[in-house]
């Protein structure tokens, strides 16, 4: 199977069955490589999950050995809202094509990014036909919410995290996130991790390994 994205895939040990899949989506000029490393710890507790990597669909305007899901170097919110669209459909695209190559459905999926890869999961998680198991998002936001309060259709349990001193993606943007959740009822768990900038430390990496596995009911 060729998916539509270029993906880094990190499967169980041989003859164990795959039961479960964790989507992981990069941030602005990373890769699906780079956020594979997360499953070096993740992958020992998780035995019968499978971990897909992708690439975004586009080379970053800012680091072209990269890629982007949508461009940020026009500050016009109407314009990266349209460009984080097309990236969903892009996403919702490939999301079917790993459920039909693995005999999976939402229940068994987890959604999990970093930074822009944070904001398209929220997205992807609250716009589906049906929830998806969880969503783990580190250092993110929502990208429009009026735009999202109008097309959402699901309401997939959420955890959040991020960094206190994280000068990329302000961490108020942690409690606007929690704000509009609540407010259109979707069960939300956030976590603000101390003298932490505008990464994933290992404190973060732990949190989320033990909410999957709690999700997944492993």
């Amino acid at each position: 199977m060729t998916f539509c994205l270029t993906t880094t895939i990190v499967k169980p040990e041989k003859d164990i069955p795959i039961k479960s899949a964790v989507i992981l989506l990069h941030g602005y000029g990373g890769d699906g490589r780079d956020i594979s490393m997360l499953t070096l710890n993740w992958k020992r507790f998780l035995p019968s999950t499978i971990f897909l990597c992708p690439n975004g669909s586009e080379k970053c305007e800012i680091n072209p050995t990269g890629y982007q899901w949508f461009d940020l170097t026009r500050d016009d919110p109407e314009y990266i809202l349209e460009q984080s669209i097309k990236a969903e459909i892009k996403l919702k695209q490939f999301i079917e094509e790993v459920k039909n190559e693995y005999g999976l459905i939402n229940s068994q999926i987890c959604l999990s990014g970093f930074s822009q890869g944070c904001m398209m999961s929220i997205n992807l998680g609250l716009t589906s036909s049906e929830n998806y198991n969880c969503i783990i998002g580190f250092s993110g936001k929502i990208i429009n919410s009026e735009d999202l309060t109008k097309r959402k259709t699901s309401s997939t349990k959420m955890l959040l995290i991020h960094g206190d001193k994280d000068e990329v993606v302000s961490p108020t943007f942690l409690l606007e996130a929690k704000d509009f959740l609540i407010r259109n009822n979707v069960e939300v768990e956030t976590k603000m991790i101390e003298n932490c900038e505008h990464h994933i430390p290992v404190e973060a990496s732990s949190i989320a390994l033990n909410s999957i596995k709690n999700n997944f009911q492993i």
